[in-house]
């Protein structure tokens, strides 16, 4: 749809220099006979707009990189936007990001530097980039690492983030090791196999049925897809660092540029 819209907007830019080549035309064809043109914003006549009907079906079969070239320049500008607005919000939501309550933590609860991660547990890149958060927090004992839930493809990330959030809301010490079974299955996730993972680290699985379907935990989650659109965050994973949004999966050495970053201030 996003991409639908760009096209039409760069078709009525394209449009618009087109009509006003075609009223040049126009008026350089008339201007042996009319010398001056006292309203130029008079209707076109049928015939008119034929021809600048032409003029611009003419002028893109010629260039059709121009609507390739304005896309880019709008998906460019977009992203400027969106980025702007991003490091905007850090600011006006950053209690919300780094100190929400509901919000799982781990790493060193009082760490000199946090990070946030926005992450899905069927995303593939969430996956890829565990290991490498998992051996940052081995390395560096100075990081507060806070856990934003944010299922976006598919009803069973969902089931697997509200399991994972009533794990927390029973049993802290349980998050962890129940976030680090998630992330690291392959494979569907289904009540019965949730439940089986829940009942091997302890969980009361009873109580974690009921807490998953509550108004509380739906709550948390809408919270996180509302921050994460007020900060630019459309994917998984999204990390913040500091004052830095970081979209996508990040290498050991880039993570350690940003903390480094952050440490600074």
């Amino acid at each position: 749809m996003k991409k639908r819209t760009l096209l039409l907007m760069a078709i009525s830019g394209i449009c618009l220099l087109a009509v006003s080549l075609g009223l040049t035309v126009k008026v350089q064809a008339q201007s042996s006979t009319t010398p001056k043109i006292s309203n130029q914003s008079t209707p076109f006549n049928g015939s008119q707009k034929k021809e600048i009907e032409r003029i611009i079906g003419e002028y893109l079969r010629n260039n059709p990189e121009i609507i390739i070239e304005s896309i880019r320049n709008m998906q460019a500008r977009d992203r400027q936007q969106e980025q702007q607005r991003g490091r905007k919000n850090l600011v006006t939501y950053r209690e919300m990001i780094f100190n929400d309550p509901t919000s799982p933590v781990g790493g060193n609860p009082k760490g000199d530097v946090t990070i946030v991660e926005f992450f899905d547990y069927n995303c593939s890149f969430c996956k890829r980039v565990f290991p490498i958060v998992k051996k940052l927090l081995e390395e560096d004992k100075n990081i507060r690492y806070v856990f934003k839930e944010f299922p976006i493809l598919s009803p069973q990330s969902e089931l697997a983030a509200r399991a994972a959030l009533a794990a927390w809301r029973q049993d802290k010490s349980k998050y962890v090791q129940l976030h680090t079974e998630f992330i690291k299955s392959r494979g569907g996730f289904t009540e019965s196999r949730i439940m089986r993972m829940a009942k091997s680290l302890g969980l009361n699985t009873e109580q974690l049925k009921k807490d998953m379907s509550s108004a509380k935990i739906s709550q948390i989650i809408n919270g996180n897809r509302a921050l994460a659109q007020r900060l630019g965050i459309t994917g998984t994973p999204g990390f913040i660092i500091g004052n830095q949004i970081y979209p996508g999966a990040a290498d050991m050495a880039t993570f350690k540029n940003l903390v480094a970053q952050a440490r600074k201030g």
